[in-house]
């Protein structure tokens, strides 16, 4: 089996580590003998919808979040069809707002998002730092939370059919208010969880990858590895606290 990966604009996206999450991917899917072709996808390129499995954007300054806004304007046919076609998709932070309908600055122009969420976003007046435990209903086995580190004052919420990743634990998630962390909507994922999310998070990485095949592949199951590490950094993480 083999995963194509399609990297958006990782020159301008790419604050706190969040390739890490690209490099986690990889890993897993290699120690299961599953083949993974990773492309950069940078500025003035164009997407083809049919190739791509699996589609990761990080966060960013504002700068390079007004840059990629236009970007993912132009490619938002493609990504709204490789949406459609079962593409599995993670957004972090900065990338997560653009997914949604909007982002509403304090002062500034309005950014467009692309609408693959049914969610927006305006700044907020605090800015939210700090470790992150979500309790999530994904299915991703008998472990049921989330973790990562949240740095962001912008304020998500979430509309129609667009469901958070999970409740928050510890920390302020999507707004601070209603307790929601992350959405998803078929199999668009986006979070406020740096970290890097991935490499903590085996459970939900397994999930991604498992869908990412599915595409192609129909229903499969993965292989066992030793993962021993990776719940270790799971579980210290989740006792921090905020």
């Amino acid at each position: 089996m083999q995963l194509n990966i399609a990297h958006l604009y990782p020159d301008l996206l790419n604050i706190y580590g969040d390739r890490g999450n690209i490099t986690a991917f990889i890993k897993r899917c290699r120690w299961r003998n599953i083949g993974v072709n990773v492309h950069e996808i940078n500025t003035g390129e164009v997407i083809n919808p049919e190739f791509y499995d699996f589609y990761f954007i990080g966060g960013g300054q504002d700068q390079q979040q007004i840059a990629v806004s236009h970007e993912l304007r132009a490619q938002k046919p493609f990504l709204r069809e490789a949406m459609d076609n079962n593409a599995v998709f993670l957004a972090i932070c900065g990338g997560y707002q653009l997914l949604g309908h909007y982002y509403r600055p304090h002062k500034g122009e309005e950014l467009k998002g692309i609408s693959l969420l049914d969610a927006y976003t305006v700044a907020g007046n605090t800015r939210y730092i700090g470790n992150v435990t979500v309790g999530t209903a994904l299915p991703l086995g008998k472990e049921k939370t989330l973790t990562g580190f949240e740095n962001h004052s912008g304020l998500t919420y979430l509309e129609g059919n667009t469901r958070p990743l999970g409740v928050v634990i510890t920390g302020n998630g999507n707004n601070g208010g209603d307790k929601t962390e992350g959405a998803h909507e078929k199999n668009v994922f986006g979070t406020y969880l740096h970290g890097s999310l991935l490499p903590k998070n085996p459970h939900f990485t397994d999930y991604l990858i498992r869908l990412s095949l599915e595409r192609n592949y129909g229903q499969v199951s993965l292989e066992e590895i030793n993962d021993e590490l990776e719940w270790a950094a799971h579980k210290k993480a989740v006792k921090r606290k905020y």
